[in-house]
């Protein structure tokens, strides 16, 4: 790889990636084309000058900063240029006025007068209207929905959940480059939805290429690129840009089950109670990020002072602490010094113990947060259960975060066993900022709860990216696990069985059930022996948080059931 051109726009890296709050390219376009996006490069003018460029890369990346590219927007944009000219001048004089106050470049970008809008939806619907609204500066560039629907999530990503499921929207596919010719991409579109290796035939196209009257567009493609016949064979060898579709699952030699992952997921057992054994290769376990939320001005988190004060007891590792009135042994290089200042006529303190005690934090805690349709049930008070259990998630992040563990945030949700749901909110290698708070606010609760397997993907997680020699899993559920065929004693056997294989594994769990309704007896039959609690909100717990966290802990270094 040759390294990059200090004079090209790979200069401008930085200040993107700062900008969008994610890792960006910058590169440039082709000759004559407006500075654009995909989501993963920002492409520049490829005659323009350093400012011009600059201020190019400044409008897109704030534009993805500010979630107004989300695909929720975009496919609004969709085939009609003239509307997304609009969006544009509205968007990128809004988000432009909001890095003024951070980024002096961006005040000096001679913008006159206030954005006329506050949001992304208030741009969107003002652009669909009938107002005059000014044309955008050439350096805002463009917006091409085509190109920010179709970009791929680059090469050794995950399988989405549409890709596992076999679901397809037909909005989700591409359009032509030009986002005008609206006539000859309707043409092709409709011919995609049957480019599905599971239906396609030449037979069934040529069938509605006659019906619908279509004609082959004018494109680069070869000839019959519109829709394409395949085959679906199975074979041993995995080439090296093919996709694993399933993996095995290993066993221990103590038949406790590990996970085999893969691209398209974790495979893992589940417990069968009638049976008395595992049921191998059962639950698939889908692990994604959650894009970057489109507003973070909503992304504060409550503090809470007793949880922190109560939290920062909770201390695992070893630490000296030198230069002690008394302690566990002399400190020799505090006596050198007391002896020194003896001999030069001061009299200082005779602190010359050295004092270990374990208050170093070398913790890592995953946060699991149910985000599953079980979550809507409201309080008496009319918050939903799902609200109660985010935000005490958030203030468990941030104050960890706060304290100096490693921390990391997934939800789960399940859809029948073959797609278990592991959203990624934050992972261990990221910070707790202001868009992952905003990931976090806006995440909407839907589908089942399928807990034993949530627990072991996030055991999974736990044990192989903390880095720590101390793990903690808390789970944020209200205790019901169901779904399709997953229910009653079944399930609650599964999950304490999912909680046992934790434990062997040398992995703390403490499952804490916040707004929720249900009662001590059936959290007893979910969570088992595991440590466990129940609240109406967090700040009920709070007071006794260290002991609750020092009890799960514990329970490890208990002697184990023969």
């Amino acid at each position: 790889m040759t390294a990059a051109d200090p004079s090209g726009p790979e200069r401008f890296r930085f200040l993107a990636a700062s900008v969008a709050g994610r890792a960006v390219d910058v590169a440039e376009a082709r000759a004559g084309e407006a500075a654009h996006t995909n989501g993963r490069v920002i492409f520049v003018s490829a005659d323009g000058s350093a400012a011009r460029q600059r201020s190019e890369v400044l409008v897109q990346s704030a534009l993805l900063g500010a979630g107004s590219l989300d695909q929720r927007w975009v496919k609004a944009l969709w085939a009609r240029p003239s509307v997304a000219r609009r969006y544009l001048a509205l968007e990128g004089r809004r988000v432009l006025a909001g890095l003024a106050g951070r980024y002096p470049v961006a005040a000096d970008l001679g913008l006159d007068g206030n954005p006329s809008t506050t949001t992304a939806h208030e741009s969107l619907e003002f652009a669909r209207g009938r107002a005059a609204v000014p044309d955008p500066p050439e350096w805002f560039g463009a917006i091409k929905p085509s190109r920010l629907l179709s970009a791929p999530a680059g090469p050794g990503a995950r399988a989405t959940d549409k890709e596992v499921r076999l679901e397809f929207d037909p909005i989700d596919l591409p359009e032509a480059d030009d986002d005008g010719d609206r006539e000859q991409s309707r043409e092709s579109r409709i011919l995609k939805l049957f480019e599905n290796p599971l239906i396609a035939s030449r037979t069934l196209t040529d069938y509605f290429r006659k019906l619908l009257g279509g004609s082959r567009a004018s494109a680069d493609g070869a000839a019959g690129a519109e829709a394409k016949v395949r085959s679906v064979r199975r074979t041993d060898e995995v080439g090296r840009h093919a996709r694993s579709l399933s993996t095995r699952i290993r066993f221990t030699d103590d038949d406790r089950p590990g996970a085999a992952i893969g691209v398209g997921g974790a495979l893992h057992p589940e417990w069968d109670v009638h049976a008395g054994r595992y049921r191998p290769d059962w639950c698939r376990v889908i692990g994604f990020p959650l894009t970057a939320a489109a507003d973070i001005s909503a992304a504060a988190v409550p503090r809470d002072d007793v949880l922190r004060r109560r939290l920062s007891r909770v201390g695992l590792g070893p630490a000296i602490l030198r230069g002690r009135r008394d302690g566990d042994e002399i400190d020799v290089e505090a006596l050198i010094d007391l002896f020194v200042d003896v001999r030069s006529g001061h009299s200082p303190p005779e602190h010359v113990y050295l004092d270990r005690r374990k208050i170093a934090r070398d913790l890592g805690v995953l946060i699991l947060l149910d985000a599953s349709g079980s979550a809507t049930d409201a309080d008496p008070g009319g918050l939903a259960v799902h609200d109660h259990q985010r935000r005490a998630a958030a203030t468990l992040a941030a104050t960890l975060e706060e304290l100096g563990d490693r921390v990391a945030v997934h939800a789960f949700r399940s859809h029948g066993r073959h797609a278990v749901q592991l959203p990624a909110v934050k992972a261990f290698g990221q910070r707790f900022d202001a868009v992952g708070r905003a990931r976090l606010a806006r995440l909407q609760p839907s589908g089942y709860t399928r807990l034993g397997a949530g627990i072991r993907g996030a055991a999974e997680i736990l044990k192989t990216e903390a880095g720590t020699p101390h793990r903690l899993l808390i789970v944020l559920s209200d205790g019901f696990p169901y779904d399709n065929g997953y229910e009653g004693r079944y399930a609650e056997a599964d999950v304490r069985k999912a909680l046992e294989e934790l434990h062997a594994d040398g992995v703390a769990c403490l499952c804490l059930s916040i707004g929720a309704t249900t009662t001590v007896d059936a959290l007893e039959r979910v969570f088992g022996p595991a440590s466990h609690a129940s609240a109406a909100t967090l700040a009920e717990l709070s007071p006794r948080m260290d002991e609750l966290f020092l009890a799960a802990l514990r329970r490890l270094a208990a002697p184990k059931p023969k």
